[in-house]
């Protein structure tokens, strides 16, 4: 059970925090860039969920994506062998890849390149998928991650883009790529 007692500890005053195995490091190393950037891709769905919450399907499968996020952000805040009870496994990939096979069935073929935009979820999906993106290049930096940390990430940015496909009307609302000029 996770306990907070205080929020406020002066502990990061001097530019370090700390890592779940109890290690100080400091703020700008490449492991808290990347667990930053994962919060922040977490931050991002959350605003993306309130434009999916008259939606069930979609806000239920957004609602795990931030649990799992916590669970990456976990792995990544406690490296080495110290953290193995908290290492992201596959499964979380393969609900991913599932959820995008049954969501590509219902969209028509793509024939054209998609701009990030459409309806007000979309965009935020868009906008999600990309943070998704940084966050995933940031991790790759990281010295030992879990290959599936990765994997996860590179899979909900396809989910993102599938779902953002999805939340513009299945497709029929999206905007699309017209090469040199409007």
């Amino acid at each position: 059970m996770v306990r907070i007692d205080r929020v406020v500890t002066r502990g990061g005053d001097s530019g370090e925090t700390s890592l779940g195995d109890g290690a100080r490091v400091r703020k700008d190393s490449r492991r808290i860039e990347a667990i930053g950037s994962v919060d922040e891709a977490n931050a991002a769905i959350g605003v993306l969920r309130l434009h999916t919450r008259a939606l069930p399907e979609p806000d239920a499968m957004l609602a795990r994506i931030q649990n799992d996020l916590f669970d990456l952000g976990a792995d990544l805040c406690v490296p080495g062998e110290g953290g193995d009870r908290l290492r992201l496994t596959d499964a979380p990939v393969l609900r991913l890849e599932a959820e995008i096979e049954a969501m590509n069935e219902a969209l028509p073929p793509l024939t054209s390149f998609i701009l990030p935009g459409g309806s007000d979820s979309a965009a935020y999906a868009h906008m999600a998928r990309t943070i998704v993106r940084r966050a995933e290049r940031s991790v790759i930096g990281v010295e030992g991650v879990n290959p599936a940390v990765v994997r996860y990430l590179n899979r909900l940015s396809d989910h993102l883009f599938v779902l953002a496909r999805v939340l513009n009307g299945n497709g029929s609302g999206e905007v699309l790529w017209v090469p040199g000029g409007a």
